[in-house]
């Protein structure tokens, strides 16, 4: 069992939320190809792809490989075990520095680093931090973790 601690990233996201480390997308998509194969869907979506209201069923071929490709997406360890991007400047920069992650760094608000994770999660990392910096990590793990936060539009 790991140490809920152990699961927060460098960055302030909680792995113990993250879809590639729990697997949960890569079982259902595993799942759902297995039911896909059983039925044979490969000739319905065939037949109903005729059909001009489900004209969609043509790319049902490219449909399955992108959920052969979900069935990859697994992370077997935390950040702090090795999981994740084993190239992320952000872990690099957090034990060059030899702080447990990004909320100890007074740079954290505006470091070019942590704008990599915006793609992904917006601004979830950044919420995470701040409330780890002010809170501290046990009130953390105790309330809401972000995964993905809209970012504030600017005007």
């Amino acid at each position: 069992m790991t140490n809920k601690r152990e699961l927060i990233a460098f960055c302030g996201l909680y792995c113990g939320e993250c879809p590639n480390h729990t697997g949960k997308i890569a079982d259902l998509a595993r799942d759902l190809r297995k039911e896909l194969r059983s039925v044979r869907f490969d000739k319905t979506a065939e037949a109903l792809s005729e059909l001009s209201f489900f004209g969609m069923f043509k790319d049902y071929e490219q449909c399955y490989a992108v959920l052969g490709g979900m069935v990859k997406l697994r992370c077997n360890h935390a950040c702090r075990g090795g999981g994740g991007n084993p190239y992320c400047k952000i872990r690099k920069c957090c034990q060059k520095k030899e702080i447990e992650g990004c909320w100890l760094c007074d740079e954290f608000e505006t470091c070019v680093k942590l704008n990599e994770l915006e793609a992904n999660h917006g601004v979830a990392h950044i919420k995470n931090l701040r409330r780890i910096k002010r809170n501290g990590i046990d009130t953390f793990l105790d309330g809401k973790k972000h995964w993905y936060a809209k970012p504030k539009e600017s005007s």
